[in-house]
């Protein structure tokens, strides 16, 4: 995966570019909003981070710019800028995702690695399979080997967000904003009820669990057949 990051933080793109090249993934910088415009004209990039206050040219007019011109590159906007109007005017500009700062740099990864998974040729999948798990989205059926799991709609939810995305840490706050759409109090433990819920009937009674909690992190479902 190719990054281009728009920020002019020179401290936190050199993070952020040492985060991609340990994930494996190459990155270009540009600190400020001309140069950024400029290389997202080139294109050849499978993901754009973009600061949203950038000097020169402002982060938004550099994504509407691109979609002006048809460019679907995905695009994850980065802003201090937090409460909800802020968000909708990022993503009405033609953002794909928006991050708050501060961030975590594991969130701001598995966001950046969602979005070009998102794009990728092949359109939209209609069910997702973790070792002996299968989620079918058509028939909204949940399978664990031969035993059919009867899941409530936000658990539904819930376990087909982490499966698109498994074996990436899934953080609390997005889980907040793609499955519950903010609707609640961050400061509740209403997704660790939920989680708690979900990894019982996904895992209790099973080999080995799929459902992993990441300390300090959030949550991530992988296959983990013991050695």
């Amino acid at each position: 995966m190719r990054v281009l990051i728009i920020e002019d933080d020179t401290e936190a793109a050199s993070y952020l570019t040492r985060v991609l090249q340990e994930a494996g993934h190459a990155s270009v910088h540009a600190a400020d909003g001309e140069e950024g415009q400029r290389l997202a004209e080139a294109g050849g990039f499978d993901v754009l981070v973009v600061d949203r206050m950038l000097p020169k040219r402002d982060g938004l007019a550099i994504v509407e710019d691109m979609r002006r011109r048809n460019d679907r590159t995905p695009v994850l906007i980065l802003s201090a800028l937090g409460q909800v109007d802020d968000r909708v005017i990022g993503l009405r500009a033609g953002g794909d995702d928006y991050l708050t700062k501060p961030y975590a740099f594991t969130e701001l990864l598995a966001r950046i690695e969602a979005l070009a998974r998102r794009n990728q040729p092949g359109g939209v999948e209609t069910s997702y399979r973790v070792g002996d798990l299968t989620l079918d989205r058509l028939n909204q059926r949940v399978t664990r080997g031969n035993t059919e799991i009867v899941l409530q709609p936000r658990e539904f939810r819930l376990l087909e967000y982490m499966m698109r995305n498994a074996g990436q840490v899934v953080t609390r706050t997005m889980l907040l904003e793609h499955v519950w759409d903010y609707h609640f109090d961050p400061q509740t433990n209403v997704i660790d009820v939920h989680v708690s819920r979900l990894r019982s009937k996904i895992d209790k009674g099973f080999d080995h669990p799929l459902l992993h909690t990441i300390r300090g992190a959030g949550y991530m479902i992988r296959d983990s057949v013991p050695d």
